[in-house]
């Protein structure tokens, strides 16, 4: 990736671009151009208190336990506004742990939020391709699993690369169904003390639009990221939210089955199409196709299916997992053709 595709920050989920283009209705389209769980766990009912009050000490500090719980973790927590809140204040952690001009690298391609975000803060980003690369740097991100391609890194190489950097930023977006990655459980007491876990509640929940993730680490880089957070950074709803399903372990181990068929299945029609799978997550897979991606992704959408493409590859696009037997169908019928 070149400096210059570092400053693109395109997302999926850019629904509204996919219908001033082609058309139709939102209910129309099935949007896998994100990779959000579409079998979302069953919001629970929500009271006055949730909506009508701000969010009380009690209930924010059951969510830090349910999240202890389901992360298996002894670190610090910091509930947020999604991954998304925390990657905003990275910049702000990295100026005041370094001296002089700061060295970013940034493990891609990637998410494009980080190299953003620091870049945004005046700093210079280095892509590198690969964990070898980032030694020596005062901030290094890595996400694991990777999206796009789903690389994935173990953890204890990971713990000993923290060794070689200032500040290392571990993103778990998509570590929900594979927690053998997590660096969670090895933080904490007696723990590294310069490595900041992300994670997000709303992609493997299904849950998006509530707005909740987590920052893991030692007491003090949490107890900053709270305080430039400020109170009430996390919504009643999504307290409420978190506080049920990061219990409910035999939903999750559903859905970690379930996803993984689902995987094989989207795979399977993938392949019968021709396209190659360049890697991948429980939640999405990533396909090189001959011809080029932007001629399947308009095929796609032609039939109201919106995926995604990328700016620096003319080959890559990528496919959430379809939801009910509906979405299976019409995404099978436009690969048939």
């Amino acid at each position: 990736m070149t400096a210059d595709q570092n400053q693109i920050r395109d997302h999926g989920g850019d629904l509204d671009r996919a219908r001033a283009t082609y058309g139709g209705a939102a209910e129309d389209w099935i949007d896998l151009s994100t990779g959000i769980n579409r079998v979302p766990y069953p919001l629970p009912a929500l009271g006055p208190a949730d909506l009508c009050a701000l969010p009380q000490r009690a209930a924010r500090d059951d969510l830090i336990a349910a999240a202890r719980e389901a992360y298996a973790t002894r670190a610090a927590i910091a509930p947020l506004a999604g991954a998304q809140a925390a990657i905003q204040l990275v910049p702000v952690l990295v100026r005041e742990r370094a001296t002089g001009a700061v060295d970013a690298r940034v493990v891609t391609p990637t998410y494009n939020e980080y190299a953003g975000a620091l870049a945004g803060a005046g700093f210079t980003v280095r892509a590198v391709a690969g964990r070898a690369a980032l030694a020596g740097a005062d901030v290094a991100v890595v996400v694991n699993p990777n999206n796009p391609d789903g690389r994935i890194h173990e953890p204890g190489k990971l713990i000993a690369l923290a060794k070689r950097v200032g500040l290392l930023v571990i993103d778990e977006s998509f570590a929900d169904a594979v927690p053998e990655l997590s660096l969670a459980p090895h933080l904490g007491e007696g723990g590294p003390e310069n490595i900041l876990v992300l994670r997000s509640f709303g992609k493997f929940y299904g849950l998006a639009g509530l707005r909740l993730g987590f920052a893991l680490g030692a007491a003090p880089l949490i107890s900053r990221i709270e305080e430039m957070a400020g109170p009430w950074a996390v919504s009643g709803p999504a307290i409420a939210a978190g506080r049920v399903a990061l219990r409910d372990a035999p939903w999750r181990a559903r859905s970690i089955a379930r996803l993984a068929d689902d995987c094989t299945r989207l795979d399977a029609l993938a392949e019968a199409r021709g396209w190659g799978l360049v890697g991948g997550t429980a939640l999405f897979r990533t396909y090189a196709i001959p011809g080029g991606a932007a001629s399947a992704q308009d095929a796609l959408a032609r039939r109201r299916i919106w995926s995604r493409v990328f700016p620096y590859s003319t080959d890559w696009l990528r496919l959430g997992l379809p939801g009910d037997e509906a979405e299976w169908r019409r995404l099978g019928e436009v690969l048939q053709i």
